[in-house]
């Protein structure tokens, strides 16, 4: 009987807690299928008469969305294969190859995971200048994959730095070598962290803006954070049509984690248990 009264307040703050983290989501749903009219008239909390699409329609085709949407998809993509790959190869040669220095070399991926986008600008900039990829969808998935597997390294490598040395060791005298013990022991042993970082990777990339502003220039290679973050700073939309943007925005990386809840559940889990 104590036990479930003293759960209600947990539970209440709980619900508490997600109605305040989904309530602004439904207030964007909601506005982005009013008409401006209704917007002016009733205010944003009001319910729509209606079925208004022409603010996501004229979104869609002022900024070319289907483009910003491939872009930012395969930027995104891109970046959160290559970085678990790369976080795969450098944290397995840190944590199982045992290189000399590990603490050092670990500190130093946390210092550059550290480092904030605004002191990288100028020298990426001038970088992708100098070998001709500025404006081009390979600089920001190279940046980005540099940047993101600085922290996958650090965490994988945590991880395998208390992988059991005895599977390691009976994989090497069963005849494995360093690549068969990599992806056929080590890489299925970890499959949920793995997972996990392929999520985040994924997230994180497609919400970035400031260096993909910088660093693509065309139309037709902008990602859909920076359609949104130019489209509100010309002042090209009224108010039903930016909650409509936002939506659009949104929209493709919550499917993608809901797409993928189950495997950053086991990855958590996992975590949890270790």
């Amino acid at each position: 009987m104590r036990g479930s009264v003293r759960r209600h307040p947990v539970l209440a703050a709980l619900f508490v807690a997600a109605l305040f983290m989904v309530a602004p989501f439904l207030i964007v749903v909601v506005n982005a299928f009013k008409s401006p009219e209704e917007y002016s008239n009733n205010g944003p909390l009001a319910l729509p008469d209606g079925f208004y699409t022409d603010g996501v329609t004229g979104f869609w085709e002022r900024v070319d969305f289907g483009q910003k949407l491939w872009n930012s998809t395969l930027i995104s993509g891109s970046v959160a294969v290559l970085a678990v790959l790369l976080s795969i190869l450098t944290a397995y040669a840190i944590g199982i190859g045992r290189v000399k220095g590990r603490t050092w070399v670990l500190a130093f991926f946390v210092l550059a995971n550290m480092l904030p986008q605004e002191s990288l600008v100028y020298p990426l900039y001038f970088l992708a200048k100098k070998v001709d990829l500025y404006d081009t969808r390979l600089s920001v998935i190279i940046v980005f994959t540099v940047i993101q597997s600085a922290f996958g390294t650090y965490l994988l490598a945590s991880v395998l730095g208390r992988f059991p040395r005895e599977v390691v060791e009976a994989a090497r005298i069963d005849g494995a070598g360093k690549w068969q013990v990599l992806w056929r022991i080590v890489v299925p042993m970890n499959r949920p962290t793995i997972g996990v970082l392929l999520v985040f990777f994924f997230i994180w990339t497609w919400n970035e803006f400031l260096l993909p502003l910088v660093m693509l220039l065309s139309n037709d290679h902008q990602t859909v954070s920076v359609a949104l973050g130019v489209l509100q700073g010309q002042r090209l939309m009224d108010a039903t049509m930016t909650n409509a943007a936002a939506l659009l925005g949104v929209l493709p990386a919550i499917v993608f984690f809901l797409l993928f809840q189950r495997t950053l559940t086991r990855g958590i889990a996992a975590g949890a248990v270790k």
